[in-house]
């Protein structure tokens, strides 16, 4: 989380938004990019939404919405 914060931090710092949309926009593509593109070591490098996936297959019970991977075809 804590190099999420990081990432959208930086971004702040170096970009002007020309409306609370566009930055809502760019928090939301970023947000999705973490999620579903970028595999995070403590994970086993594997994405967070991987991660859900698996979790969601061991134990279906512990979730209310099924677990989407945006960034590719679900099996």
């Amino acid at each position: 989380m804590e190099r999420f914060n990081g990432r959208v931090n930086e971004i702040l710092r170096t970009t002007h938004f020309d409306s609370a949309a566009d930055l809502d926009s760019m928090l939301w593509h970023d947000r999705r990019l973490y999620n579903h593109h970028i595999p995070q070591r403590a994970l086993g490098h594997i994405t967070p939404v991987q991660k859900l996936k698996r979790w969601y297959e061991e134990h279906p019970e512990l979730f209310r919405k099924l677990v989407y991977d945006q960034s590719g075809l679900d099996r």
